[in-house]
């Protein structure tokens, strides 16, 4: 083991992508505080209210942005709204990210993602790479030294050839294809309130690749700095559903939330309990 590294106690429980600085980024580069807080709420509750209310849309709006509305009140509705599941009302809002340092293995997960979200990304095509970054997982930097070595030689043995087949008149289009998974990459994204929840649902869960689930604790974090109200609809999908859903997870070793299983099997011996009883649970 590398001895600059304590032993890793054995764990079911991923580790936190935290712990390794990892050197990627996201920015917030759209909207700035002053926007969100004059005008992403009373959008949101523009939409929210016009969908019960004969009021025209621009009245409601003009009224929550003139501070008309008290603002603990529209939270409360936009809250209620967004835990019901109507969200299309969230829609209306975006933000726009720049990310960078990101590897490929990243950007190949997060492109996956569709409605309500667009990319735009470093070309391999058209930037030639003349110091091209590559990401180092932290299980391999804590590995045997021989094996990190090995990985390191392959790695930069790849960027070598690249620079090679570059200045002997190779297409950058045609010499990128020896690029690793671990070249670093830099992106824009922009996403509605919606698609950014759904997205950090998937991301900030456990079991997600660590290094998705560390850009999702920063684009957390960005928005928390322009509102902490909206920040807070960022968490592992468990939370909202208040029980995890994920196959990996069954033998409950991520302790977020118990697992669907076993919120059944506790239904089912309360149902149990209830008939042996003589009576009948409720059923929704």
């Amino acid at each position: 083991m590398n001895p600059e590294a304590a032993p890793r106690e054995k764990t079911g429980i991923p580790r936190n992508p935290g712990r390794h600085e990892l050197g990627l980024s996201a920015k917030l580069l759209f909207p700035d505080r002053d926007i969100v807080e004059r005008f992403y709420v009373p959008i949101i509750y523009t939409a929210c209210r016009t969908c019960y209310s004969e009021m025209a849309p621009e009245e409601i709006f003009r009224k929550a942005v003139d501070g008309e509305f008290d603002q603990a009140k529209m939270q409360k509705l936009i809250n209620g709204v967004i835990e019901s599941g109507h969200g299309s009302t969230i829609e209306h809002i975006v933000f726009t990210f720049a990310i960078s340092g990101v590897s490929r293995t990243l950007s190949h997960q997060l492109v996956r993602h569709r409605a309500g979200v667009a990319f735009d990304q470093q070309s391999q095509r058209y930037v030639k790479f003349k110091d091209a970054a590559t990401m180092l997982p932290g299980t391999i930097a804590e590995a045997d030294p021989g094996l990190r070595g090995k990985f390191e030689d392959q790695v930069e043995g790849s960027l070598d050839l690249y620079d090679e087949l570059v200045k002997a008149g190779i297409p950058g289009e045609d010499a990128r294809f020896v690029f690793p998974n671990a070249t670093r990459t830099n992106l824009v994204m922009t996403a509605n309130l919606r698609a950014l929840i759904h997205m950090s649902g998937l991301r900030l869960c456990t079991m997600a690749q660590w290094e998705i689930r560390r850009l999702f604790q920063l684009i957390r974090h960005e928005i928390f700095q322009v509102s902490p109200f909206l920040g807070t609809f960022l968490a592992p999908k468990c939370v909202p559903l208040g029980y995890c859903d994920e196959m990996g997870n069954r033998d409950g070793h991520c302790p977020i939330r118990p697992h669907k299983d076993r919120v059944l099997d506790a239904w089912a011996e309360k149902a149990k309990a209830a008939r042996a009883a003589g009576r009948e649970l409720p059923v929704a």
